[in-house]
């Protein structure tokens, strides 16, 4: 092989190695992106996701804020599920007390999780829940009927932040998936 050959191969090997390199980087870019990102919008607010604390605030202030309730499932859920009342008024840095329900319609026992957001979605940074059903699974049993309590409140600091002058009604969405593919594999063999 010429010196010339030689050094166009090691160039090429370079230009592999390379590659190779930055395609495993974006790999593993593209596996810490979601987590990142929920990282993200959890510190953040962003994307209407709510803060979450271990305990209410000590000041609360003269400003009344509507919280909507918001109730969805996945097809795949065989379960109804709904929020007891429509809508709540509380003062901001209040204590406020909500309850959904749900029931599993199925014969066999069904897990399932709720994820949830905030709407408008600039509200989500000061919309803080202290107890919430969406903290963990729920399993309900062939006919089981559950109330769920989500205990919230609103940031005081929620007054203070001029972008939220407008804002007199937030929304808590929450949406419920089956969680375990064993019991979708379960549910299935009951449909045939």
């Amino acid at each position: 092989m010429s010196p010339d050959q030689n050094l166009r191969q090691k160039r090429n090997n370079r230009v592999k190695w390379a590659l190779f390199g930055f395609a495993v980087g974006m790999v593993g870019v593209s596996f810490a992106a979601v987590p990142l990102y929920d990282l993200f919008c959890r510190v953040t607010g962003y994307g209407g996701t709510t803060m979450q604390a271990s305990a209410m605030p000590t000041e609360i202030r003269d400003r009344v804020v509507e919280i909507r309730f918001n109730a969805d499932q996945a097809t795949n859920l065989p379960w109804s599920f709904e929020p007891v009342q429509n809508a709540v008024d509380v003062k901001v840095g209040e204590s406020g007390l909500a309850f959904y329900t749900a029931e599993n319609h199925a014969e066999v026992p069904v897990t399932g999780m709720a994820v949830f957001n905030v709407t408008p979605l600039k509200a989500g940074q000061y919309f803080t829940k202290v107890d919430c059903f969406c903290f963990t699974e729920q399993e309900l049993q062939p006919g089981q009927q559950m109330n769920m309590p989500v205990t919230f409140f609103v940031d005081p600091e929620f007054v203070e932040d001029r972008d939220m002058d407008d804002v007199q009604t937030i929304t808590l969405s929450y949406t419920f998936y089956n969680q375990n593919d064993e019991d979708e594999t379960q549910l299935s063999s009951l449909d045939q």
